[in-house]
């Protein structure tokens, strides 16, 4: 995974951002997350914006529109051939664990398991077909998927511009990273949900 990495950062500028939307972008719209996250792609376009060979707003633009179109792509091939390209993979590509757990994510969540499943790699790969296998009416995924890939994407490109020469370490806990990036937002949610709870039930001042 480094070595390819390695080559991205040596590619020109032009071809470089065409991979920062390409990988997120081919990740479940063609299952290519299975072999090379799209988050590998995200997070060197910070690399290059670091290192002045990108401008940081074209690194943002390139992953967050990847991401979300990707994900359109893959829920609009979930919805014509889910079953069928399902059946056709082999387990070494597609295990069958990672199919049952996005299924109940799907069924037990709705378009939120599309917004959670950005955050974890074989998830993210999968949800999007089976959003569109389940019948998830296309507006309520639109706006789960681009909640959740305007935050991923700005996150990873965000943290591959603060890492630098580093980025092997977010890299290769990329899944990790996306874990805790979920459970801030979590806590961020709590907080504002309970905060506001709060304010509902405090007595009005008397002027």
């Amino acid at each position: 995974m480094s070595s390819l990495a390695d080559k991205i950062l040596l590619l020109p500028p032009a071809l470089a951002l065409l991979l920062v939307f390409a990988l997120p972008a081919l990740e479940a719209s063609a299952f290519v997350g299975f072999v090379v996250p799209g988050e590998i792609g995200v997070i060197l376009g910070g690399v290059l914006a670091n290192q002045h060979k990108l401008p940081l707003w074209a690194a943002l633009v390139a992953g967050i529109a990847g991401a979300i179109i990707g994900d359109s792509i893959g829920y609009e091939v979930g919805r014509r051939y889910g079953n069928r390209l399902l059946k056709g993979l082999p387990d070494r590509i597609m295990k069958p664990e990672h199919i049952e757990k996005a299924e109940q994510a799907v069924r037990r969540n709705g378009g939120k398991a599309v917004f959670l499943g950005r955050f974890t790699a074989a998830l993210r790969v999968l949800v999007p077909g089976m959003s569109g296998m389940s019948g998830i009416p296309y507006g309520r995924f639109l706006a789960w998927n681009a909640a959740g890939g305007l935050i991923w994407a700005t996150a990873f490109v965000l943290l591959g511009y603060a890492a630098g020469s580093q980025y092997e370490r977010v890299a290769h806990n990329g899944t990790l990273a996306g874990l805790i990036l979920l459970a801030v937002i979590a806590v961020v949610v709590t907080v504002k949900v309970v905060r506001s709870r709060r304010s509902k039930q405090s007595p009005a001042r008397v002027s």
